[in-house]
């Protein structure tokens, strides 16, 4: 059976929990703000009601937003698989002549959260298996 290599204290963890958790939440927040800023203010939807397109697009966003407040592991865990879907639409903005910009701001803020998330899942789980006393 191979050796388990040991966990870190907590005192090296709950900062870096913390940094994260901001530095995903700026993520988050830069991509539910600039894409309702750009919606509202820059984007020509053509006549279509922009309190629809508004609501199809931060929908899937805005789901999660009462465990991404309460710092809940699991739900980042889940949107870091949602946030996905937002870098593919990001990616493909970008190959649309003019909007290169909101492409690479789509693309940039989901791969922030996604980036972030995941040290702050790592993080998490590690503090509270060193929290139960696992070695």
């Amino acid at each position: 059976m191979a050796r388990k290599k040991p966990l870190p204290s907590l005192d090296y963890l709950r900062p870096r929990c913390q940094i994260s958790r901001v530095v995903a939440l700026t993520g988050y927040a830069g991509l539910l703000l600039g894409m309702l800023a750009y919606n509202l203010l820059i984007a020509d939807l053509h006549g279509a009601n922009p309190v629809i397109i508004i609501g199809v697009q931060l929908l899937p966003l805005l789901i999660f937003l009462p465990g991404i407040i309460t710092g809940h592991v699991r739900t980042h865990a889940w949107l870091s698989f949602a946030i996905n879907l937002y870098f593919i639409q990001g990616v493909l903005i970008c190959f649309q002549p003019g909007r290169l910009g909101y492409g690479l701001f789509m693309a940039g803020f989901s791969v922030l959260y996604f980036i972030a998330a995941l040290y702050y899942i790592r993080w998490s789980f590690q503090a509270q298996r060193v929290e139960r006393g696992e070695t």
